[in-house]
């Protein structure tokens, strides 16, 4: 096990201005890169890491590697002074402490914190605008003792400006970099948090997903996400796209630390209506009880074919998977295969699904609302959003990638009859097709490579967790595996991605030196 320890700050100031990151002395060799949230912890009570030095290690790595990978939008001015608050209060203290007290996390650039950080989901729209109050998400960490460590960037707008631009880029970021192989799709929109957290310049991080923003980075990148069921988790103070389909989650570099992240941001929050419902699938106990290392056991997991059209013509991929169906089988569970979605080319297509077009409506609608209820901003309607851009586009070089999906959406006119027969279709097409598959083979999940179920899971706001399942041999990029269940099946899924995860342990940190580029 990957354990930091940093035995004093003579010693941390030499890993800084040698850019190790490890150190050799009477004690083993050992490296901050890797370390869970378990070891983090360990080392604070040990007294031989403080919160402060692995913040310090932190924004090293940020400086090293950043400029080449893109995968941070700001640093928190404040991160420092918070990390001492943590130090001293452990000192304090006489019981246990929350999980992510003292641990540094990363926010997407689109979830609101009430500080210095600015929240402009990449676009130079909303830089200096002020915001109400923290994000609900926002407020739980705070009151756990994590440290925000700063913004992770995305794709701009969570991919919600223009067809053209590319995942991984924002006017306030620029583009994104897969730190597996430059080469190599990124994906987003939550690009920064899986970029950070798998190039070990932060300890955990929070993305948000409308459709397959969490579960693809995390595949491409190697890391775990966890998509939660829509409410499970706040959306308040959150730049929205569709309040029926977005939902805030983890994305780290272990299913544990994932889960621990979890338990900490799910619950009621007054200004978000969804998560009083969502509130009755929180287990009693919490979701680290099913970090176990038999889930596997007695699970019936659905393989549909549709989820590896993708890979058939490729042999090592369709190999690999072969393989980890065995290793399923090994662990326990039960493999359904060959199954079907009856309406799964519907459900795909999101112009004939109703997908888009509800999104549409949902993302002005939802929007406007947002940027009325900042305190402070430079836009404060979609209209002027696209007002903005044209007028900045030659400053910002960006005018090639355009603005035709906000544009698309500032057409619509609210939730008419068109958008509620989308609507009318969408909750059709999930009952008539996931719903009905998972109910008529009693499944406890089913499985699909990297992000190809994303929208199924999407349109019913069901939840879903990816865990990095190899590297291709010859193009050389991560995929993951991913394993998605109906509403409130967290337990579930949690038990069967780490079982898994144990099972095979397939993460290793990325190969490439970004801080010699």
């Amino acid at each position: 096990m990957a354990i930091t320890i940093l035995f004093s700050f003579l010693f941390l100031i030499c890993i800084l201005s040698y850019g190790s990151g490890t150190i050799t002395a009477k004690r083993p060799k050992i490296t901050i890169e890797e370390a869970t949230v378990d070891d983090l912890q360990l080392a604070f009570k040990l007294k031989t890491l403080t919160s402060r030095q692995l913040v310090l290690f932190y924004l090293d790595q940020i400086r090293k590697l950043n400029k080449n990978l893109g995968g941070v939008i700001e640093v928190n001015p404040d991160a420092l002074s918070q990390a001492d608050i943590a130090d001293k209060q452990r000192c304090e203290c006489n019981h246990t402490l929350p999980k992510l007290h003292g641990i540094p996390v990363l926010l997407k650039d689109n979830i609101a914190t009430k500080d210095k950080l600015n929240t402009t989901a990449g676009s130079f729209a909303l830089f200096r605008s002020i915001v109400p109050r923290d994000a609900g998400v926002v407020s739980k960490l705070r009151r756990s003792g994590a440290v925000i460590l700063g913004k992770a960037s995305l794709t701009e707008w969570c991919h919600f400006r223009s067809f053209r631009a590319p995942n991984g880029w924002s006017a306030r970021g620029s583009q994104g970099m897969n730190p597996y192989n430059s080469s190599v799709e990124v994906c987003g929109s939550s690009s920064g948090p899986a970029i950070s957290v798998a190039a070990n310049m932060v300890s955990v991080t929070l993305g948000t997903e409308t459709d397959g923003s969490i579960i693809c980075p995390a595949s491409f990148n190697s890391v775990v996400g966890i998509k939660p069921t829509v409410g499970l988790t706040s959306r308040a103070g959150v730049i929205p796209i569709s309040p029926r389909q977005d939902t805030v989650g983890p994305i780290c570099r272990t299913v544990a630390d994932a889960v621990n992240v979890l338990d900490t941001i799910v619950g009621i929050d007054s200004n978000d209506k969804a998560t009083s419902e969502a509130s009755k699938y929180i287990p009693v106990g919490g979701y680290g009880q099913f970090l176990r290392h038999n889930g596997l056991k007695g699970k019936r997991l659905g393989i549909v074919n549709k989820f590896f059209d993708s890979i058939k013509d490729d042999t090592f991929l369709s190999q690999t998977f072969v393989h980890h169906f065995t290793t399923l089988r090994k662990q326990g569970a039960v493999l359904v295969e060959n199954l079907q979605i009856s309406n799964i080319q519907d459900v795909l297509d999101s112009d004939t699904s109703g997908e888009f077009d509800t999104m549409l409506a949902e993302f002005k609608i939802a929007l406007n609302g947002y940027l009325s209820d900042l305190v402070k901003s430079p836009v404060k309607s979609l209209s002027e959003v696209i007002e903005f851009n044209k007028n900045h586009s030659k400053v910002e070089k960006i005018i090639e990638f355009g603005q035709d999906v906000l544009e698309l959406a500032e057409k619509t006119n609210g939730m008419g009859p068109k958008e509620q027969d989308a609507l009318s279709n969408l909750k059709r097409l999930s009952k008539c097709g996931f719903e009905k598959l998972m109910t008529d083979h009693s499944l406890d999940a089913l499985v699909a490579y990297a992000s190809g179920a994303s929208t199924v899971l999407a349109i019913g706001g069901f939840p879903g967790i990816v865990v990095p399942a190899g590297y291709h041999n010859t193009e050389k990029y991560p995929f993951g595996i991913c394993f998605g269940g109906l509403k409130g099946s967290e337990p579930k899924l949690i038990e069967i991605a780490y079982a898994f995860e144990q099972a095979t342990k397939i993460r290793t940190k990325p190969p490439v030196d970004w801080s010699l580029s």
